[in-house]
């Protein structure tokens, strides 16, 4: 793997951005916006690379015998494919504690809302109201009745093939 002295100053500057000691300060929106970023160098260093391999193809010979002409186009494929990897699990980590914080907080107004409820409570039926519940309704759909009629036509043949033995 190449190290950074091969990119340019805004490749290495993205590379630098995508150090674990930046990435802890970033926001889960900052950490989106970086991540955008590092795909979008990623794939077009890795277009680059397979585009410029290819291309040498014929003029060699062999794949095996282009590959070394183009090992800095696939070795700063490897580092952007790197950092997108570093930024990718930061992400995931402030994700999930997000969805946690979110959840926490989801449970903690149905908490209310429930001990809000019941015989006496003066607001019991607006605030029951502004929550939904966490039941989900029963509809069918077309993909439903579709499968559902699917289903029933599959048994209905089985049977039948069944019943003319």
């Amino acid at each position: 793997m190449t190290t950074t002295t091969s990119l340019t100053a805004a490749q290495a500057d993205l590379v630098r951005e995508t150090e674990p000691a930046r990435l802890a300060l970033l926001t889960e929106d900052e950490l989106i916006e970086l991540h955008q970023r590092v795909r979008r160098a990623r794939t077009k260093h890795v277009g680059l690379y397979r585009r410029q391999a290819s291309a040498r193809v014929p003029a060699k010979g062999a794949r095996g015998a282009a590959r070394p002409a183009n090992r800095l186009n696939a070795d700063r494929a490897e580092v952007f494919e790197l950092a997108l990897a570093r930024v990718s699990a930061r992400l995931g980590v402030v994700a999930r504690a997000a969805a946690a914080d979110l959840k926490a907080e989801r449970l903690a107004a149905a908490r209310e809302v429930k001990a809000g409820t019941g015989p006496g409570s003066a607001g019991s039926s607006t605030a029951a109201a502004s929550v939904p519940s966490g039941k989900r309704r029963a509809t069918k759909t077309t993909g439903g009745l579709k499968r559902d009629a699917s289903s029933q036509s599959q048994g209905a043949r089985r049977q039948a093939k069944k019943d003319a033995r």
